[in-house]
């Protein structure tokens, strides 16, 4: 017959066995954040899949809404600059067509990341609370859901480009740098974003608003040197533009982002792309998941109760 071992002070007790408690996941180190992430890739992606298939298994036009959506960006954008080309009687040359569908790709990819990711925490409530996870994972999967999205948007904005008469250069392999440095500036937001979203449901709304307003501030519409060197500085400043006008200067003015670009206006000389933008993008980026990977896992032990 087989013995039972005596428990001894060597022995684990069933604290020591016990998963860790909510307080201890709470305190997780960076390391343990992103290894519990690693770990759990796989739950990222079926999250990811279901995302994709909700989004669009309802919709009529389905996954056409993929290249719908930077369509509309580049339409709306032009008439804006056919506007303002008629009332400074100035034609509308190819590369400003071109401009627009390049600068489409990481703003509608931004915009579209955040507005799914706000509301992510909300959407899978049921599941908060009942098993353990790590809730990093619903968020930075609806991110990533907007996958298919940015590759016909890019695919859209490399097609556009030869069609109005601007070549494409070896610097356009600058786009994959700026869009892996976007993934992980807006997985940073979609951290802190959905976290507040679950505590204050007005979050969404007042994404929306700064979406709507965050167009004309950011260099999508607006050529920086419209805006003469002062308001270009101020507009090239913004978290988003090294992003949005390095896609410009890579992939349609064939210039390398580590060196500056001036270009010519009424208004004078004025820097419209300077080396230090690609390394504030960086910098931004990753400081930004930091913090949203950090604030998130100290706010997720009340996530039970407030979803």
């Amino acid at each position: 017959m087989t013995q039972v071992p005596e428990l001894t002070s060597t022995s684990p007790t069933v604290d020591q066995i016990a998963p860790p408690t909510a307080a201890a996941r709470r305190r997780a180190s960076l390391a343990k954040i992103v290894g519990e992430l690693w770990d759990s890739r796989d739950l990222v992606v079926q999250f990811m899949l279901r995302d994709i298939m909700i989004r669009y298994a309802q919709a009529v036009m389905g996954f056409a809404w993929a290249l719908v959506m930077p369509l509309l960006v580049v339409g709306a954008g032009l008439i804006f600059r056919v506007v303002l080309s008629t009332m400074s009687n100035s034609p509308i040359e190819g590369v400003s067509i071109a401009s627009l569908a390049a600068k489409a790709v990481p703003w509608a990819f931004f915009s579209g990341g955040l507005t799914q990711a706000t509301q992510s925490l909300l959407a899978h409530a049921n599941l908060i609370g009942k098993v353990y996870f790590p809730r990093e994972s619903i968020p930075v999967a609806s991110v990533f859901s907007q996958a298919p999205d940015l590759v016909v948007s890019l695919l859209v904005a490399l097609t556009v480009v030869p069609i109005v008469g601007v070549s494409l250069h070896a610097t356009a392999l600058w786009v994959v740098v700026l869009l892996l440095l976007l993934v992980v500036f807006t997985i940073g937001w979609a951290l802190i974003l959905s976290c507040s979203n679950l505590f204050f449901r007005d979050v969404k709304y007042i994404l929306q608003v700064a979406l709507n307003f965050g167009v004309f501030a950011t260099p999508v519409f607006f050529e920086p040197q419209m805006l003469g060197p002062k308001g270009a500085a101020i507009m090239l400043a913004l978290p988003l533009s090294p992003f949005i006008q390095g896609m410009d200067v890579a992939a349609v003015r064939g210039h390398s982002l580590l060196e500056p670009l001036v270009l010519t206006s009424s208004k004078g000389p004025v820097t419209v792309w300077s080396p230090w933008m690609l390394g504030y993008g960086a910098v931004l980026s990753i400081a930004l998941l930091v913090i949203g990977l950090l604030v998130f896992r100290r706010a997720s032990g009340r996530f039970a109760e407030m979803a």
